[in-house]
């Protein structure tokens, strides 16, 4: 049977001594040709002869099948053939007939497992009758053939299993190096090297740590005999010690260090090694968590972040052994980071102004509020948070979300260089989701007392705003049924003017309702396309002109000839239309109304200022909350559901705007609206 082909290697079985070997055999065996062929892959390669004619070493292509030597591989015997011209053995094809040649002798060389991975063969160009010692000088060479591929064999297995070993130490994430008995460094992992850089060529273990800074954990200098690898060559078995080692650039690592003897058969020793572990990670997981529990702790006691955020950010600091951190909180009205608190070491106390506002992507904080991610600065040197934090070297920011939302971030600094990593990132966004949950708990909780206190005003001002219209329609039915048929002739139109109007306001109310729910949960559809917002006000302004002059108002309009934005043109009418409707309501007559709308920037801006009753300071924040509406529409009976100002800040936060109540110069009130030109919604491709 055929075995695995064997990888010929240079030196091994080389082609001096094959051809050497076959010329004895040639002598022994009183023969012109001897070959000695192996499997090379699939082919039968020849790596010796004697006597080969030329041509039989140019064809490499012939397959097994067609040659004697592939018999003798398949059967794993040897082959004598006396005369392959009358040998029913021999194929037509053989290629011992394209040489010219008669007899035949062939014995396998074997391999591994005792099957055949070659072939000792010798060829005369006359029939013959091989003899015994003809036959047994052939398979002495094959026997010597089996005794070279059996150390090939050996030699390749002992490379591999090198090859092996180097390739699992490299692969390590634990430092190794190794010593011979007189001390010198013969092996170290790129794992090791990585954590105390490379031996000098030569070195011995007292020198190399003599060029690193090691020390006790608790800092105090470690003398050279306490090395746990010179130890280990005083025969001293070490387990667990732990080490500090210290860097060129102060970086400080917490080594975890096994150590023991190289003995060899006879138990002399020769060597030692050594496996170091950076379990600096480990120990700052376990401090970290202690300072989880502290700042869970913090977060349950304190009623109030501004409460709990000076012992929150001291507890991470103080786990982490960072002498400063700051926790910022998201201004959505403003676009900014407001600070919530911080905490500084010391030393530090006072020195570190921090300002009373971040914008988008500004400084650390803002950085990590723009990516929506965790923001790693491993050193400071020559930013501007360097040159505001004299002292500080590395950074962390961890955004504080709740689900999708971004409510603030969270920001540490430490005083020497630190690398990246995953393990404090983890931990420190667990504390920010800790920070975050507790500002939606206060959130919800804020919430449900809202909820609590105005459900009767929700309940009682819907209830009207349907009730009254359905009362009026009720009776306007009910009169239409008692009116006799020349009484309904006369009052039946106004009558059915009542109903239709009360009709209409009852459609509006509930339109207003459904409109709203759809698209505060995001269900209606905003479809942008480029529109001429411009035009868009001029067309809203033409169609109130009958009630501007019914009323006795003015209306002045500040418009470009156009502005083009990005949006759903139904949906910015809808807006413009509330907005305008609301100054018509609350402004009385003889008043002024003042449309403004101007590019700035990347965004358009739209005013709507009028010279109305005004909004009181303390209902300055509840305009756009649902269904409010003002003491003054309620008792002077003012048509409306309190939806307007609602559904228009949602349809213009789905175009990725902002609407808000400006601080007025003068008596009235003014709406500011502003739309980014692009919609923040379209494809990059759009427009």
């Amino acid at each position: 049977m055929v075995g695995t082909a064997v990888e010929i290697v240079p030196g091994t079985l080389s082609e001096r001594a094959a051809d050497r070997l076959a010329a004895l055999t040639a002598q022994a065996a009183s023969v012109p040709t001897v070959l000695v062929q192996l499997l090379d892959g699939d082919k039968l390669g020849v790596i010796g002869g004697f006597g080969v004619p030329t041509p039989w070493r140019a064809l490499t292509d012939v397959p097994l099948s067609a040659t004697l030597a592939g018999t003798v591989l398949s059967s794993g015997f040897p082959l004598v053939v006396e005369d392959v011209a009358h040998d029913a053995r021999v194929g037509d094809d053989a290629l011992v007939r394209t040489v010219g040649g008669r007899a035949y002798l062939g014995f396998p060389v074997y391999g591994q497992d005792d099957r055949a991975v070659g072939v000792c063969s010798v060829i005369d160009f006359r029939p013959r009758v091989w003899t015994a010692d003809e036959m047994r000088a052939v398979d002495h060479a094959a026997q010597a053939c089996t005794a070279l591929v059996a150390k090939q064999h050996a030699r390749q297995e002992v490379d591999r299993q090198r090859r092996f070993l180097d390739a699992i130490l490299e692969s390590l994430h634990v430092g190794v190096a190794a010593c011979d008995q007189a001390g010198r460094i013969t092996l170290t992992n790129a794992a090791l090297r990585r954590l105390v850089g490379d031996p000098p060529p030569g070195a011995d273990v007292a020198g190399w740590a003599r060029r690193m800074t090691l020390r006790h954990p608790d800092g105090s200098v470690l003398a050279t005999d306490e090395v746990p690898l010179l130890r280990a060559l005083d025969g001293e078995r070490v387990r667990d010690a732990e080490l500090l080692l210290v860097g060129p650039d102060g970086r400080r690592r917490l080594l975890l260090v096994d150590s023991q003897p190289i003995t060899g058969p006879d138990g002399g020793q020769l060597g030692a090694v050594t496996a170091l572990q950076d379990i600096t990670s480990r120990r700052r997981t376990e401090r970290f968590r202690a300072g989880e529990l502290a700042v869970a702790t913090a977060l349950a006691e304190a009623p109030t972040l501004p409460e709990a955020g000076p012992r929150v950010l001291a507890a991470v600091a103080g786990t982490l052994g960072w002498p400063h951190a700051e926790l910022w909180l998201v201004d959505e009205r403003a676009g900014a980071l407001r600070p919530a608190a911080h905490w500084s070491a010391p030393g530090l106390a006072g020195r570190l102004p921090v300002p009373d506002h971040l914008t988008r992507g500004s400084g650390l904080a803002g950085l990590a509020w723009q990516r929506g991610g965790p923001v790693w600065v491993p050193d400071l040197a020559g930013s501007v948070d360097a040159a505001r934090r004299s002292g500080l070297r590395a950074a962390l920011a961890i955004p504080v979300r709740s689900g999708e939302d971004t409510l603030g971030v969270l920001a540490v600094f430490a005083d020497a260089v630190e690398d990246p990593e995953g393990g404090v990132v983890a931990l420190l966004s667990g504390i920010a989701a800790h920070i975050g949950q507790y500002l939606e708990r206060r959130r919800a909780e804020s919430l449900q007392r809202e909820l609590t206190r105005s459900k009767e005003d929700y309940l009682a001002l819907v209830g009207h705003e349907l009730r009254s219209p359905l009362t009026s329609i009720s009776a306007g039915v009910e009169l239409l049924h008692d009116l006799g048929p020349d009484s309904l002739v006369a009052q039946g139109p106004a009558l059915l003017d009542i109903v239709e109007r009360n009709t209409v306001a009852l459609r509006r109310v509930i339109d207003d309702l459904l409109d709203w729910a759809a698209l505060d949960s995001g269900h209606a559809t905003v479809r942008p396309q480029r529109c001429d917002l411009a035009e868009t006000l001029r067309e809203a302004i033409d169609a109130i002109r009958p009630t501007l002059a019914g009323a006795g108002l003015r209306l002045v309009a500040d418009l470009p000839p156009q502005l083009v934005v990005e949006g759903d043109r139904k949906r910015l009418r809808q807006v413009v239309d509330q907005l305008l409707d609301n100054s018509l309501k609350y402004t009385p007559d003889g008043g002024r109304i003042t449309v403004g709308l101007a590019g700035d920037g990347d965004e358009a801006v739209l005013r709507v200022r009028d010279t109305g009753i005004g909004i009181p300071e303390e209902a300055r924040e509840q305009i756009f909350a649902h269904l409010y509406r003002s003491p003054y529409a309620r008792d002077r009976r003012i048509p409306g559901s309190g939806l307007g100002l609602v559904i228009s800040r949602s349809i213009v936060e789905r175009h990725g705007g902002d609407i808000a109540l400006e601080a007025p110069d003068e008596p009235g009130t003014c709406i500011v609206v502003r739309l980014p030109l692009r919609f923040a919604g379209a494809g990059a491709g759009a427009g």
